[in-house]
Formats: structure tokens, C-alpha cells, sequence
């Protein structure tokens, strides 16, 4: 008879209910027994406190056959009643059930109840050790306090009755392991070998003579395999099955349960045992914000709980502001509680780690401390120097095994988060801190120089990982930014950002850039100048245009104080506040500006030049605004040329060239020219920003005018709605170009005589206009045009 259908005949004979049959079968299940009671009731769809309402019930109807179940505890009534059933099933259906004393020196455990978060891993680690004779705890997330030792003791006592011939544990760090299991063996077993025998032969007749089941073996806070285990390993038996915990990481042939931090909830669960809960509920952000300061990390969780339970007046606030000042020498995690099972704290127990590093791999994870809290990318293999490429080898396998590092993919690692603050304090102890933090924030300068403008996709895809590293740089470490490099974190961070349409992501970058800069080099220098240009340039993409204007006057009067009137960075400036006139419809201010810049560009550049195209391309802007279409298709068809020549087929400012003289050829009727340009902008633009770019969203726009200009107007109002949805998600609802694509799509329903449809669109557009441009803009009075011949055509 199965296992599962013997269940089901004793819930026949004790007369359960079909709910409570299935409770029962449910919680004796072998592969349910590492599970919590919820846990089940949750696969049964009923509560918790129903399911241990029906367990009570069951254990009642058990203690007619079996009286020990009535004296039992309620966790002691289950392991019984198991053993009593195991019993009766092995001896058949007539045996008379008994319980053999199980001999076990596990140590004092906390309370099932209030072990929380380890569920799966307690289920884990029963399937593992049914398949392996030997199964590791090890730590992956740190080096100490992620509850190894309390992991073993707990699933040790809960499956007790599985080890009918014991539990032994092992304390790996105390006296010689042979010793402990020779003193084990006589206390249980009353097993004594000679004395005069060797400790390997006493070791073999204690095996030998071993009680009859299968025996759990505990070698706790393993940290030499070699020396501690090995020597003192039973025979090869599937009767003992071995569990190690262990801060060190072993190879794949020994199978290893990875411990790593708690779940948030799970964390925010076990604060809730050790606090208050109405003190809890009372600053619940502040409690989730706690756990994560603290990384999930169970020691340091249960260290802060108890210390909240002694301080009935503190605030977490207040506590929170503590622990970010002073971080692990914070007394409510510096120190362990006399009441808890660890004896360390929190840095205690990382030291213990630390001082089994040498120093190569001490001096790597103080340079690690350094980057931020997110993915850390480590291409070892780039380093050119095959010496020092080897030293960075051997130290990052050194703070692998100890579990200092966390390995997420090829080349990518992470630090634990009081990990990093643990190498931050060893780093600031050393002699040649500063010298570490100086090269460090150069490195990060290094990377930040290759933010282009304009970054495409490729760009993004391989800056992505280190962007939050140079945020850290310029947010923590700027005073180690030599005056040279100062502004060009903060630039870099600001272009990756606005260059993908992320404005508000780009602004505050822009905005420190000016303020640093001005903090320390002064207000007259060449770097304040660049960074109030690229902080108006980021205004007048976002159609902040007042804020703008005085940025760049700033900026242009800078620059040729500084560097005179013949210099090309003046002629970018000229050029700059120029675009900021024509985008404001100030034509007449804008047009002496751009022939300045080409005419010094030009002498000063030479004609073979981007930026000379750039102008050209600028004016030609200028003359289609002001209706000169035949200036401007020659200057278009000059700058595209040009930007070919200079830059290839396959480059951004292409693409902005073809959708500049395609919007000419379409603003002029020649429809048939215009649409293959746009089409091509449209590829070249998806191909290297991708599909969620506000460029992209622009070139939907244009082809949707043109083929509303067309007659298409199914295809029109397709690509109208996603370049309306792309505007508002990346812009938000109050950007010039959403008015834009509501006017756009607006004129179509009208077209259409979609009255009702087109009226509150042309409204709202109206009103952005109004709101961000003014009333006297050309865009507003374009817009407010279109709504009076709406209203006139609709309601005539």
C-alpha cells in the first residue's frame, strides 16, 4: 500500500470529514513536510485559521487511538502523530504503534511560527538531501547573517522523526569533530572504543555500531572542507545523509543550497515579530525603507528589530536618519543582542570574511565599495597587462567563495548593500584613500566622455550599465574631479538621458552641472558657459523657452569674453540662440544671428565642416518658416550633402536632414518627393534610437500630414495616434509637439466630418500652445486658426 492511500484508509478509520480527510493527507504528505501550515492551507484554498482548526480537530480524533497526542504541544502533535503513523504503516495493520526515541544534541531553535521567509528553502533542502548523501547551506548573498545555522536547526527539527537513527551536530569551529561524534555516540548509544585505538578505527566501530534509520550528520560554520569534513566522513551509506552550512563556496560535484537575503515581504514580516505592529503600521514606508537599507539581510533585520523593541519612543524616521549617518557602526546593528543565537554584529560577522582575504583581494573590494548599488560590470579580460589581469582573477574568485560578490552574468557582479557600506569603512582606513577614490571618479570620467549628444541605440544599450556608476561619481565623488573633468559626469549623464527624449531624468543632471561648476571654478570660466548652453538647449527641446533665453544670452556673453569674437565655440553660440528665435517665431532676431555663425564657421572651419552644414541646414529652417521655399531647398539639399560626405548614409543628423526637405517638399505640394525621405528618416530614426523615441514620433507625425495632404486617411490617423501616444508618454501632456499632434489629428477628423471628435482636441491644443508657447506664437496662432475654420465648417 502507498504512503498517500494508507492516509486515506486511517482517515476512514478514524471517521474524518472529506474537509478534514484532505487537511490530513495534505500535512502528512512526505513532500509537505518542510511546509508551513499557510502555505497548505493556501494549495487548499481555505485559511489559515481553518486549516489548524481542522488539524486540532484531527489530532483529537488521533489521540483516541494514540493518548500521547493529548499531552503534546501543538508542533509536538504532528511529529508524533507522523512517527505513530510511519510506525504502524512499516510494521503493517495490525502492529501496534510505538514511538522509538529519536537521540538528537540539535540546539535551541526559534519558534516554527517565528521563522519566516524560508519556507521553500526548508522544502528545497528536504528534496536535495533525498537525492544527495551530502547537501551545503552556503551563503550567497553575503558572508554572515543570512540564517545558515538557524536553516539546519530548523528543518533538523521538524524532520526529526525522518532520522530514526539520529541527529548529530557538529560544530565545525569547536573542539575536533572526531571527539564530538565520539562523545555523541557513548552518550546516545553507549558505544566506547578502546581507548588505545586511533581515533580513525574508534571513529569506524562508532559507524559500524550505529543506531538502525537513517541519521542526519550537522557540521555547522564549515570554512576548510578538507580538514574539518572530510576526515571524519561515515562510510559510504544511504542511510547518512550529511548537511554542511558554510560561508564558502564549493565546486558543483557538492550540492548546495544558496542561501541568499530575505524576500521584502518576508523581511517586512520578520520586523513585525521583534516590533510593535501598530508602531509599524503607524510609518509603514519607513519600515519597507529600513529593510532595504538593510538589504534583506536577516541578521541585521533581527539586530534593528530588537533594538526598536527596547526604545518604545524612538522613530523609524528618526532611527532611519541614524543608520544612513553612521551606517555599521550604528549601535542597533554594531553589536549583537545577549538574547539572540548569533554572536556577532553585523560588521563582526563580515569581518570574519574580510580576514581571511589577502591583500589583493582586500584592496579589489574596497575599489568595488566605490561603485554603486546596481549591477557592477567587471570585463577582466580588458585589462591589457596579463600580470595585473591574473591579480584581479585571483580576487575576484577569492570574494566569489567567501560570497562577497554576487556573480549575475558574464563580467557583471553585485555587492550586497552593508557589504559595500563594510568595504567602504576598510577603504577609508587606508593611507591611499583619497589616491583610490581620485582614480576611481578619472575611470568613471573616462567612460562619461563617450556620451555623445545624440547617442543612439547601440550607444545606450552599452552605456546602460554604467550610468549609475558615474551618477555616483558626480553625486558622491566630485570633490575627487579634477577642475578639468568636473562638468563632464554631470554633461554626460544629462546628453544619455535627453538624448533618448527623458527629459525630467535629464534636467537636475544639467542644473548640478551649472551649480558645481560655479561653486568651484567661478563665474568666469569656459566650463560655466557649456553648461548653461547645454541647460538652455535642454529647455528649448522641452519648449521652455523663457527659461531658455537668458541661459544662452548668458552663455554667448561668457564665451566671448573669453575666448573673443573669432572663435567657433562663439559661433555655436550664435547659432544656439538663434534656433531658440526661430522656434519662438522671432524671425527677424534670428536670421542675422545664423549668417554670423555660418560666415564664422565658415572662415574659421573652412566649408568641409559639420557644423558649417549645420548652419546651412539651420537658415534653410529659417526660409521655409518665412516662405523663401527655393533658399531653402538649396541650403537643405547643400546640408544633406554635405552630412553625407562627411558622416555616411547611416548617422542621425541624416535623418534629420531627410525629414527637414521632405517636410519642405510637402509643405510645397511635391508629395510625391516628400514621401519617400520621410519614409527613409522614419527607418534611419527607428534603426538607431529604436521604436520609443520622440524623433520617431516626429517622423509618424510627418508622414501622417503628408497623407492626410494625400487623401489616405486611414493611414494618416493610424500613425497620428501613435505618434500622439509616443509625444505624451515621453514628453508628458503639456509639451509643445503633443499640441502639435493634437492639432494634427484634430484637422483630420474635420476633414472627415468627425465634428465631435476633432473639437476637443483642437481645444486642448489650443490651450497647451497658450500655456507653454503664449498667445502671440506662431504654433498658437497657427493652432488658433485651425479651430476657427473648424468652427466655422462645423457649425455653418
Amino acid at each position: 500500500m502507498q504512503w498517500a492511500d494508507f492516509l486515506a484508509n486511517e482517515a476512514a478509520i478514524h471517521s474524518l470529514s472529506p474537509e478534514q480527510t484532505a487537511a490530513f493527507v495534505e500535512r502528512l504528505k512526505t513532500e509537505n513536510s518542510g511546509k508551513s501550515e499557510a502555505k497548505l492551507a493556501s494549495e487548499l484554498n481555505i485559511g489559515a485559521a481553518a486549516f489548524k482548526k481542522r488539524m486540532t480537530e484531527i489530532y483529537d480524533k488521533f489521540a483516541q487511538s494514540y493518548p500521547e497526542l493529548a499531552s503534546s504541544e501543538s508542533r509536538g502533535k504532528l511529529e508524533k502523530l507522523r512517527a505513530c503513523l510511519t510506525a504502524k504503516y512499516n510494521g503493517g495493520q495490525d502492529a501496534h504503534p510505538t514511538v522509538k526515541e529519536i537521540y538528537e544534541n540539535i540546539p535551541p531553535a526559534v519558534p516554527f511560527e517565528k521563522f519566516v521567509g524560508r519556507e521553500a528553502e526548508l522544502q528545497n533542502l528536504h528534496q536535495q538531501l533525498q537525492t544527495s548523501r551530502q547537501v551545503a547551506i552556503a551563503a550567497v548573498a553575503d558572508m554572515g547573517g543570512v540564517g545558515k545555522t538557524e536553516l539546519a536547526t530548523q528543518y533538523a527539527k521538524q524532520h526529526l522523526e525522518n532520522y530514526q537513527g539520529g541527529v548529530c551536530w557538529l560544530s565545525a569551529q569547536g573542539i575536533d569533530v572526531g571527539i564530538q561524534i565520539l562523545r555523541f555516540a557513548q552518550l546516545k548509544f553507549k558505544l566506547i572504543a578502546p581507548d588505545d585505538w586511533e581515533l580513525a578505527d574508534r571513529l569506524r566501530y562508532c559507524w559500524q555500531n550505529w543506531q538502525q534509520g537513517e541519521v542526519l550528520l550537522v557540521f555547522d560554520d564549515v570554512t576548510n572542507y578538507k580538514t574539518q569534513v572530510q576526515p571524519y566522513l561515515p562510510p559510504e551509506s544511504p542511510r547518512f545523509k550529511v548537511l554542511l552550512t558554510t560561508r564558502l563556496g564549493f565546486d558543483r560535484t557538492l550540492p548546495q543550497l544558496s542561501l541568499g537575503v530575505l524576500k521584502p515581504l518576508a523581511a517586512m514580516k520578520l520586523l513585525k515579530l521583534l516590533v510593535d505592529r501598530e508602531r509599524l503600521k503607524s510609518e509603514p514606508w519607513v519600515a519597507r525603507k529600513i529593510c532595504k537599507f538593510l538589504g534583506y539581510l536577516p541578521l541585521a533585520l533581527e539586530l534593528v528589530g530588537r533594538y526598536l523593541d527596547t526604545m518604545p519612543d524612538l522613530s523609524l524616521e528618526k532611527l532611519l536618519k541614524r543608520l544612513e549617518k553612521k551606517r555599521l557602526e550604528h549601535e542597533a546593528i554594531a553589536k549583537a543582542n545577549p538574547l539572540m543565537r548569533y554572536q556577532y554584529g553585523v560588521a563582526e560577522a563580515f569581518a570574519l570574511s574580510w580576514e581571511q582575504l589577502d591583500e589583493n583581494a582586500q584592496g579589489v573590494g574596497c575599489w568595488l565599495s566605490l561603485y554603486a548599488l546596481a549591477d557592477i560590470p567587471l570585463y577582466v579580460e580588458a585589462i591589457e597587462d596579463d600580470d595585473e589581469q591574473e591579480l584581479w582573477e585571483k580576487a575576484i574568485a577569492e570574494l566569489r567563495k567567501l560570497h562577497l560578490i554576487q556573480w549575475q552574468s558574464k563580467g557583471i557582479y553585485q555587492l550586497h548593500p552593508l557589504i559595500r557600506q563594510f568595504f567602504q569603512m576598510k577603504l577609508d582606513e587606508l593611507s591611499n584613500a583619497d589616491e583610490v577614490k581620485t582614480a576611481f571618479a578619472a575611470q568613471m570620467v573616462e567612460v562619461a566622455q563617450t556620451i555623445s549628444q545624440q547617442p543612439n541605440r547601440e550607444d545606450i544599450l552599452n552605456l546602460t550599465l554604467a550610468i549609475p556608476h558615474i551618477a555616483e561619481v558626480a553625486t558622491y565623488l566630485s570633490q575627487y574631479l579634477s577642475d578639468e573633468d568636473l562638468i563632464r559626469p554631470f554633461t554626460g549623464l544629462g546628453w544619455f538621458y535627453q538624448g533618448q527624449g527623458l527629459y525630467q531624468q535629464a534636467e537636475p543632471w544639467l542644473q548640478q552641472c551649472v551649480k558645481i561648476a560655479e561653486n568651484r571654478l567661478g563665474l568666469e570660466h569656459f566650463d560655466i558657459a557649456t553648461s548653461l548652453n547645454n541647460l538652455a538647449e535642454l529647455y528649448r527641446y522641452t519648449g521652455r523657452y523663457t527659461e531658455a533665453e537668458p541661459l544662452y544670452l548668458q552663455a554667448l556673453e561668457l564665451s566671448k569674453y573669453l575666448l573673443g569674437d573669432n572663435h567657433p565655440i562663439v559661433a555655436t553660440s550664435l547659432n544656439n540662440l538663434a534656433e531658440l528665435y526661430r522656434y519662438t517665431g522671432r524671425y527677424t532676431e534670428a536670421e542675422p544671428l545664423y549668417l554670423q555663425a555660418l560666415e564664422l564657421r565658415q572662415r574659421l572651419l573652412g566649408d568641409n565642416h559639420l557644423d558649417v552644414a549645420n548652419s546651412l541646414s539651420n537658415l534653410a529652417l529659417l526660409y521655409k518658416s518665412t516662405g523663401r521655399y527655393s533658399e531653402a531647398e538649396l541650403f537643405f539639399q547643400q546640408a544633406l550633402e554635405l552630412k553625407k560626405h562627411l558622416l555616411g548614409d547611416n548617422h542621425l543628423d541624416i535623418a534629420i536632414n531627410l525629414n527637414n526637405l521632405a517636410g519642405l517638399y510637402c509643405f510645397t505640394g511635391r508629395y510625391n518627393e516628400a514621401e519617400p525621405l520621410f519614409q527613409q528618416a522614419l527607418e534611419l530614426r527607428k534603426r538607431l534610437l529604436g521604436d520609443d523615441h520622440p524623433d520617431v514620433a516626429n517622423s509618424l507625425n510627418n508622414l501622417a500630414v503628408l497623407y492626410c495632404s494625400t487623401g489616405c486617411h486611414s493611414k494618416a490617423e493610424l500613425l497620428h495616434l501613435q505618434a500622439l501616444e509616443l509625444w505624451k508618454r515621453l514628453l508628458g501632456d503639456n509639451h509643445p509637439d503633443v499640441a502639435t499632434s493634437l492639432n494634427n489629428l484634430a484637422g483630420l477628423y474635420c476633414s472627415t466630418g468627425r465634428f465631435s471628435e476633432g473639437k476637443p482636441l483642437f481645444e486642448q491644443a489650443l490651450a497647451i500652445c497658450e500655456r507653454t508657447l503664449g498667445v502671440g506664437h506662431p504654433d498658437t496662432i497657427m493652432v488658433r486658426g485651425s479651430y476657427a475654420r473648424f468652427l466655422r465648417k462645423a457649425y455653418r
